[in-house]
């Protein structure tokens, strides 16, 4: 899980470059102090500053969702395999991902558990018990929870863990028409909280036939860009049609009296997000943190001098308390004014105010904003209307360079070789393609790369483009390229 899971520690800054990513954020993770590796292999642990990002995801997201008249529930941990078995695309997709309960102490249990890979197979048992009427519906329920998936080798913390936080979201609906429109209503929650708040644009389309969830009938996704050059998948819809209602049986009585299937979505956004945040944003100093992500937006550090340091102690609280949260007063007089602006840089905080005692004979102060370095001296008295423009500012303009760094980076393909040449340069390519399963596996054998999503506002010239895998007419473009 990284060079550093047993090696040195201690070094306080970042020792390497970002372009050596993998060391680069082990070392980012570990050394700003988000999380650590736990006894478990492929788990880590989440420590207060990551956690409170996520709290705020949650916070947010949550509220949105009850906007849209989503109700928060909680199922249990453990699933039947009976259970599990019920949906067969389903298992398919997640029995090598499985981890199991096979004994209770020294007792072995009459029939294996599951630990949550994802809900379905637990939540629809009951929906099949509750949803009786057309009265019943639509039943909006979501839950905020943890999943294990263990299936693959070489796990990434944040990234590719195998046990993850996230939201589930599980509705039922009388038509497919009704069932469809949600879709729209949930991405736009996960665009819009990306964007606003974790300074992150992605692509939206549909999955492939091949890269949808197990189960559903098409899926919808969020794909990032990261700095290695890889995709990595974000929040995602799925529209699961009858396929769950007819395996465990939900249906309902229609205002006519007919028995009909429930039509059924799921969706998704975990503490993926937050990675992919840490790695887009982040530099060779340290952390990079959207000031409406940060948990704290603003450091005031005091240079202190024996003869002035009680006056500067006092400006200094006094400026802090212009906020009510969202700023630390680092008073520290252990440690030096330059050992503090490391620290700060390496953490992430998005603005540092140094207060001094030239400071007080001015009174101005200097902030520094943690994305670009950029310093400037600032009136004490219009301090916090000052803060506030560089903030909007440092959120907008971190947004505007990850969005340049995706489109950046994405060519356009008509043949194999552009795909390979894509992938050797760490881009994504738009090429055109054939929707069959075995057109995504030979695109994947021939050249590294896999199928992203499919944008829903396709490029001009469909209608003449040859599938760069098989020379046939294309169904559709599609990005493609490595992914975790």
């Amino acid at each position: 899980m990284g060079k550093l899971e047993s090696g040195k520690r201690d070094g306080k800054g970042i020792s390497v470059e970002k372009d050596e990513f993998s060391e680069w954020f082990a070392q980012i993770m570990l050394k700003a102090d988000l999380a650590d590796y736990s006894p478990v292999s492929g788990m880590i642990v989440y420590k207060p500053n990551a956690y409170a990002m996520w709290e705020k995801i949650q916070k947010e997201v949550d509220k949105k969702l009850k906007g849209i008249g989503v109700q928060n529930v909680y199922f249990p941990l453990f699933i039947p395999e009976s259970s599990l078995k019920k949906e067969e695309m389903h298992v398919e997709g997640f029995t090598p991902e499985v981890a199991w309960v096979t004994h209770a102490g020294d007792t072995k249990l009459s029939e294996r558990l599951a630990v949550r890979p994802t809900s379905e197979a637990i939540m629809y048992e009951m929906y099949s018990k509750w949803i009786r009427s057309w009265r019943d519906l639509p039943l909006k329920y979501n839950q905020w929870n943890n999943v294990v998936r263990w299936e693959f080798k070489h796990p990434v913390p944040f990234l590719r863990g195998r046990e993850f936080l996230w939201n589930e979201g599980h509705s039922a609906y009388a038509s497919r028409e009704e069932a469809e429109k949600e879709e729209q209503k949930i991405m736009k929650i996960y665009k819009d909280f990306c964007e606003n708040y974790l300074a992150l644009p992605a692509l939206i389309g549909r999955k492939s036939e091949k890269e949808k969830f197990a189960g559903a009938e098409y899926s919808v996704s969020m794909e990032f860009f990261m700095p290695n050059g890889k995709a990595i998948q974000g929040p995602d819809f799925h529209f699961d049609g009858q396929n769950f209602a007819k395996a465990y049986k939900i249906y309902f009585l229609d205002k006519s009296g007919k028995k009909e299937f429930v039509w059924q979505n799921t969706y998704a956004i975990s503490t993926r997000v937050l990675g992919v945040m840490f790695a887009v944003h982040s530099d060779s100093k340290g952390l990079i943190l959207p000031p409406n992500i940060a948990p704290n937006q603003v450091v005031i550090v005091p240079i202190l001098f024996e003869d002035s340091k009680g006056k500067v102690l006092r400006e200094a609280k006094r400026i802090a308390g212009f906020w009510s949260s969202g700023v630390i007063l680092d008073d520290r007089e252990e440690y030096k004014p330059g050992y503090k602006f490391s620290e700060w840089e390496l953490k992430g905080i998005p603005i540092r105010i140094e207060v001094g005692p030239k400071d007080l004979k001015s009174k101005k102060v200097a902030i520094v904003r943690r994305d670009t370095g950029k310093k400037e001296s600032v009136p004490i008295e219009g301090l916090r209307k000052r803060i506030e423009v560089v903030l909007a500012d440092m959120q907008k303009k971190m947004f505007e360079k990850a969005r340049k760094a995706l489109y950046d980076n994405i060519v356009e393909g008509k043949s194999l070789k552009d795909v390979e040449k894509a992938v050797k340069n760490k881009k994504i390519a738009l090429v055109p393609l054939c929707k069959e399963k075995e057109i995504d596996n030979e695109l994947k054998a021939k050249t590294g790369a896999k199928v992203l999503n499919i944008p829903d506002s396709q490029p001009e010239g469909l209608e003449n483009a040859k599938c760069v895998v098989s020379g046939k007419k294309a169904d559709y473009f599609a990005y493609v390229g490595k992914s975790y």
